[in-house]
């Protein structure tokens, strides 16, 4: 997953953009060096957290965020190409089945790949607001203070699936509550119905 985010992110800013991020978050070995393209748990939720607290700290919370968002749609298309053969789920999109079951189905294998693949944790739910993903263990603010909810490449990845799932729809993201703020879990929102 490491080397499918800073991947994503180089096609956003540039290599050198990356690299800039990587030595301001003391991130040096890392440095024109991505992690290799494997299973192997090598990149700590420190690393995730520190790339995500750099992007703030260089662009401004604004700014970040857009990044971060950005960069969580480019990673869902890197781990689509990366994951969808170990999962077997490449015909999950255009399967003939109701947008809802589609969109729970895939969002419980999104979860469960998270939970088999890295060391976060993600439990799912559902209320009047829409569809929970719920991260008990959140790489994207690990260790991290926030006034607010910073988990944007988080729910830039998501905000990219349900695009995946759905065949181009776009439904609603919102996290509504953050680890980093204080909170139990990092909890994002996921509306029932597209947008478009």
């Amino acid at each position: 997953m490491g080397r499918i985010i800073l991947t994503a992110m180089e096609q956003i800013m540039g290599r050198h953009g990356v690299n800039a991020v990587l030595n301001l978050a003391h991130l040096y070995p890392l440095v024109n060096n991505y992690p290799p393209n494997n299973l192997n748990l090598e990149f700590s939720f420190a690393e995730v957290s520190a790339i995500q607290q750099t992007l703030d700290e260089m662009y401004g919370v604004r700014g970040g965020r857009g990044l971060a968002l950005r960069a969580g749609r480019e990673t869902w298309k890197y781990a689509l190409q990366e994951f969808v053969p170990v999962l077997g789920i490449t015909d999950l999109a255009s399967r003939i089945l109701p947008l809802g079951i589609k969109i729970k189905i895939g969002l419980e294998v999104f979860a469960e790949t998270f939970n088999k693949f890295t060391d976060q944790r993600v439990r799912l739910g559902e209320d009047e607001r829409g569809y929970l993903w719920m991260i008990d263990r959140c790489p994207v603010c690990w260790q991290r203070s926030s006034s607010t909810p910073c988990c944007h490449l988080a729910v830039g990845l998501l905000e990219q699936s349900m695009n995946w799932v759905s065949r181009g729809r776009r439904f609603h993201v919102e996290e509504v509550s953050c680890i980093a703020c204080g909170d139990d879990t990092c909890t994002i929102v996921i509306s029932k119905k597209p947008i478009v």
